[in-house]
């Protein structure tokens, strides 16, 4: 038996025509996919991708394919899918890990990045460092060791979009329109990188959100940015292939309570719902229902429980107890 984890990402960075090509930067956040590969009877509702996976590493060891019948895959997540926080790429890079470490190898991660692209477009959230990357080719462009002490406070909408459908729009002439953005947001990027400054991070993750609206519009985001020149935030950030909206704080500067309760007041509670923040907060960071409820704007337990249950169809609790013990991975829609 062999486990492997892979983070989820709040979007990217920074995503667009950079460096000769649309590349990206994920922004990776402590929420996991982990796979286990053991032996024994493949499960009846394992996910074909990662079993797919499964029989790219076989192959890419020079193993018979016979190998994977009498190996199971299984997998404990609290990533989002459709909301561009690279779910699909966080199963299959621990797939493909844990895979190999049960045969006794260990990928490296150009191999890793070769095995993930040849099954779909992948974020750089399997990189150690951030890392440019051509998610289609698997290309490194450029890496940073980097790693950035900034807090994201993130929204969820409603709404969901499946990475495959947003990849097959033609998408050259509005990611070519900014690349002028891209530019800038790159050379900031590099500046944050360099100089370990969270402010050029903001100006990069900022400038390339807003380039991001040419593809993919979302709500309010002129009153986010508003919001995060009101309270001097250090930026946003996008899923540009997803509807997850990052804001950028320093944990030494800024109030999120304060800034969690001003995005439960109109118009932004209109588009991001706080019973889904509630609901990130209980399912993803571990906060008990009462606490979540308060945090984002709730008087009362049981009016936060009633809303709860007509939206979702189930209590808080329940919903949280069933994701605990795997029973239930979040599907928005």
């Amino acid at each position: 038996m062999a486990e492997a984890c892979c983070p989820a990402s709040c979007g990217e960075l920074i995503q667009g025509w950079v460096r000769g090509g649309e590349h990206l930067v994920s922004c990776p956040i402590d929420w996991f996919s982990t796979v286990e590969v053991r032996e024994g009877t493949p499960l009846e509702r394992e996910r074909p991708r990662m079993r797919a996976m499964l029989g790219a590493v076989l192959r890419h060891l020079h193993l018979p394919a016979a190998l994977g019948d009498g190996l199971r895959i299984e997998v404990d997540s609290t990533i989002p899918v459709g909301k561009g926080m690279a779910s699909s790429t966080a199963d299959i890079a621990a797939t493909a890990q844990a895979t190999a470490r049960h045969l006794g190898h260990e990928l490296s991660e150009s191999d890793l990045a070769a095995l993930c692209v040849r099954l779909e477009p992948t974020d750089s959230t399997l990189f150690r460092e951030l890392t440019l990357f051509d998610h289609k080719a698997g290309a490194v462009l450029a890496r940073h060791d980097w790693l950035p002490e900034v807090e994201l406070l993130i929204l969820e909408s409603p709404e969901r979009l499946l990475t495959s459908d947003y990849h097959r729009r033609d998408r050259r002439a509005p990611l070519l329109e900014g690349a002028p953005l891209l530019a800038r947001a790159w050379h900031h990027m590099e500046l944050a990188a360099r100089h370990a400054d969270a402010r050029e991070l903001g100006q990069a993750t900022t400038l390339s959100a807003i380039a991001s609206q040419r593809l993919l519009v979302k709500p309010l985001f002129s009153e986010l940015l508003a919001l995060v020149e009101q309270e001097a935030l250090l930026g946003l950030n996008v899923a540009h292939s997803g509807t997850v909206v990052g804001l950028l704080l320093d944990p030494a500067r800024h109030d999120r309570e304060r800034i969690a309760a001003l995005l439960s007041r109109p118009p932004f509670c209109q588009h991001y719902p706080r019973l889904h923040r509630a609901r990130m907060m209980m399912l993803h960071d571990g906060i008990k229902a009462g606490t979540a409820a308060a945090r984002v704007g709730y008087e009362s337990n049981s009016q936060f429980s009633r809303e709860y249950k007509r939206f979702f169809g189930s209590t808080p609790t329940d919903q949280a107890s069933r994701f605990r013990d795997g029973q239930l991975r979040i599907i928005e829609g």
